[in-house]
């Protein structure tokens, strides 16, 4: 019987709100790291829930200092033969020098800021009770209520993509019980005021008087209120005796081309409309995106979430709560990456610093790539556009790049860029060309996913190949083997010993490098094949992709992370980039290629022995580190253990979460959140789920014990298929595939390969 048809599932559409789809408390968030987000791609907040003073910490998606520079080291190529040369004979600390010295540029300045607070003191809410704050992800609404005294107070807070500004809602079931005051305020280089009788206006420009002088922007408040009074004085609104009250909360900056203060304000005056209208056209745009997958891996216990993630740290088992994270990824990256906006950066849309760790910004040796793991399995493809409008807008200054620094053709970027789209390898870090390359997987993948060919031959296409040049102009014969190799380059951030205390970055073809060389080589032949182009490109392509050094395995059985066998610095290092063409590539496979996938095993056991689920001790390690769990996760998803698998993500849920479920990067005693690892963690959950990357629609790969029984529905395979599964015991017992027109696919099944026919959707 054709299992297929056999199907039971509730289709993406029908899925309602409960316990699973809630992050609920019953106090208010003592911290950044407690408070519930909310956002739209540009507009964000995060919601403390205060009840005497509420706080809600706000960003908007183009507040960035810093400038628009020329960082180029023009005629830097010049020297890259004599490093190249030093590389080869050993002489690593001179090649060094010497890169520091005539390649790298100066170290751009700059990065993501918060617009301010929103903060709302509030009268006669003394010993509330049935406190609770949640953030519902079926309908992006976070929400507080509270009774004091004989009155239940409630607040309800979401940014609308309809209506592009942020809603705030208060009521009380009593008439004439809100009193507040309101004020917009930010921790420097700004003003605030009111405006008009019932309004407040936030003006400034980050870093301002300093050379990383940065945008202009402004925020501005109006409050609607129904009943009781509102006035606005010297940058304070109160309102008194009100039954209910809409604050609408906008902001812009002239990180774009117009009249940003203008926007602003016609955007408010749009949105001055009754609440219930507000609403119902967010949800339903939310909702648009959210409900095409729903996941089913047991009941969820009636308890809050901090409890919840107490509990699992005490040992007590709780599948639900890793389906929970699964959707607050997908949840998270609705709401921080909206076509039209920039992407999510490296907090998604939220920042309550200044000086962010790490700028916040864009960092291509992992983190923005991770950031989009999710997009296409996950089904938000629309939420990988921001992406692609980030690596395309990179290629005017990559270009010069290419051209000044590395003396080629094509485009190349660095491995960290800000709004202001710097592409040159900077000082403070390391030469490191294949970030263009490794971006446009992303590119192909969404083709693959999709199959939109307008897409591959309008988009796609022209950036893959632009980056291939960059490559076939760059790559270099080994002396010795005569095999293509890039560098001088890195194994991001890790380091080989080359003495008793000395070590060294630098390498002439290390295996990422070359991994991503030849997937690229791989899809922009595909890509031809596809759109009928059989130029002289795709020959230089072609014969470039057969002189390509490969990977390599060690004495030890461990692929091999640089060009020879070299004992690392640090063997349990965070990074695991020897390993891309398991995952997030797919050139490796146990099935396809035994062997490599054996060695790949073998190093990544290794690495995770000196670092990883047992940690070690040192905070950078992979087992300290949310997102590098998260691509641990997804690697032994993609080589099929299942038991590993879920042992990771157990791990990084239960140790590296903060109480918000956002996740924990190393930095200082306390850690600071970082989004990958949330949108990492999502990709491999789906990734244990089902896996298209080896020709076939492979269902439950990597199911572990703890998940065996559960539902799922809306996962997106490659080839543009909609894949639900039902199982029990570990066992499919139901599966349905959907796609625009019906056709033939290979699914592997309960270890079974069979050829079905999709239903149309």
């Amino acid at each position: 019987m054709n299992m297929m048809l056999c199907s039971l599932l509730l289709t993406a559409s029908a899925v309602a709100a409960g316990p699973d789809l809630k992050l609920w408390y019953r106090q208010p968030a003592s911290s950044w790291e407690e408070a519930l987000p909310v956002g739209n791609g540009r507009l964000g907040a995060m919601v403390f829930g205060g009840v005497q003073e509420e706080r809600l910490q706000l960003n908007e998606g183009n507040i960035w200092s810093g400038n628009r520079k020329d960082y180029d080291r023009v005629g830097a190529y010049k020297f890259f033969p004599e490093i190249r040369k030093m590389i080869y004979d050993g002489q690593h600390k001179a090649a060094q020098a010497l890169v520091k010295k005539e390649v790298l540029g100066e170290r751009p300045l700059g990065c993501y800021q918060p617009l301010g607070d929103l903060i709302l003191a509030f009268e006669g809410l003394e010993k509330p009770t049935d406190y609770r704050r949640e953030v519902d992800l079926d309908t992006a609404v976070a929400r507080v209520s509270f009774r004091a005294g004989d009155a239940l107070y409630t607040r309800e807070v979401f940014s609308s993509v309809p209506d592009q500004v942020l809603m705030v809602r208060l009521t009380c079931d009593k008439p004439g019980r809100l009193t507040f005051k309101a004020q917009l305020r930010r921790e420097a280089d700004a003003e605030s005021a009111s405006q008009g009788s019932r309004g407040l206006v936030l003006r400034g420009q980050c870093d301002r008087g300093k050379p990383t002088a940065g945008t202009c922007f402004i925020g501005r408040l109006e409050a609607l209120p129904e009943g009781g009074r509102v006035a606005s004085q010297g940058g304070v609104l109160r309102v008194e005796q009100a039954d209910a009250v809409t604050l609408l909360v906008n902001a812009a900056s002239d990180y774009r081309p117009g009249d940003y203060e203008a926007q602003c304000a016609r955007q408010l005056a749009a949105a001055a409309r009754p609440y219930a209208e507000l609403r119902e056209a967010h949800i339903k745009e939310h909702q648009r995106l959210f409900r095409r997958v729903t996941l089913d891996l047991g009941a969820a216990p009636e308890r809050p979430t901090d409890e919840r993630l107490q509990l699992l740290r005490q040992g007590t088992p709780d599948s639900a709560l890793v389906a929970l994270y699964f959707q607050y990824g997908r949840y998270l990256l609705i709401s921080s990456s909206r076509p039209g906006n920039l992407p999510a950066n490296l907090q998604g849309l939220w920042n309550d610093k200044l000086a962010p760790p790490w700028f916040c910004g864009w960092h291509f040796d992992i983190n923005v790539q991770m950031n989009y793991w999710p997009a296409e399995t996950a089904n938000l493809g629309e939420c990988h556009e921001p992406f692609f409008d980030l690596v395309d807008a990179l290629r005017v200054n990559g270009r010069k790049t290419a051209k000044d620094v590395y003396g080629g053709r094509g485009f190349v970027f660095a491995h960290r860029t800000t709004a202001w789209l710097f592409s040159t390898p900077a000082n403070g870090l390391n030469i490191w060309p294949p970030a263009a390359g490794w971006c446009c997987q992303h590119l192909w993948d969404h083709y693959l996913f999709t199959q939109d060919r307008a897409f591959l031959q309008n988009k796609a296409y022209p950036i893959m190949k632009e980056a291939a040049e960059f490559f076939l102009g760059w790559l270099t014969p080994n002396p010795v083997t005569g095999k293509l190799v890039s560098g001088p380059s890195i194994s991001p951030e890790n380091t080989f010993l080359t003495g008793e205390k000395s070590f060294a970055e630098l390498d002439m073809g290390p295996a990422m490098d070359q991994q991503i060389a030849a997937e690229l080589f791989d899809n922009c032949l595909a890509a031809g094949a596809v759109l009928g182009i059989n130029d002289e490109f795709i020959g230089n392509i072609r014969k470039a992709r057969a002189q390509l050094a490969g990977p390599q395995i060690g004495s030890d059985g461990r692929l091999l992370e640089w060009s020879t066998e070299r004992p690392e610095r640090e063997p349990g290092h965070r990074h695991l980039s020897h390993l891309y063409a398991v995952y997030p590539g797919g050139q490796i496979t146990p099935r396809g290629t035994p062997e490599l996938a054996a060695a790949a095993r073998q190093a990544l056991e290794s690495r995770l022995q000196h670092g990883g689920v047992r940690g070690s001790g040192k905070a950078a390690d992979s087992g300290n580190t949310g997102w590098s769990l998260a691509w641990s996760a997804n690697l032994w998803a993609r080589l099929g253990d299942a038991e590993r698998t879920g042992q990771t993500i157990e791990k990084l849920v239960r140790e590296i979460t903060f109480p918000n479920l956002m996740d924990k990067c190393p930095s200082g005693v306390k850690g600071v959140f970082q989004i990958d690892g949330n949108f990492g963690t999502t990709a491999a959950i789906a990734e244990m789920l089902l896996q298209s990357h080896a020709g076939e629609i492979q269902l439950l790969p990597a199911l572990p014990k703890p998940w065996a029984n559960g539902s799922v529905t809306g996962l997106r395979a490659r080839g543009n298929f909609v894949v639900d599964i039902k199982w029990k015991n570990g066992v499919v017992s139901h599966y349905r595939i959907t796609s625009p027109e019906p056709r033939d696919v290979q699914v592997r099944v309960n270890g079974e390969v069979k050829t079905v026919r999709s239903e149309k959707k």
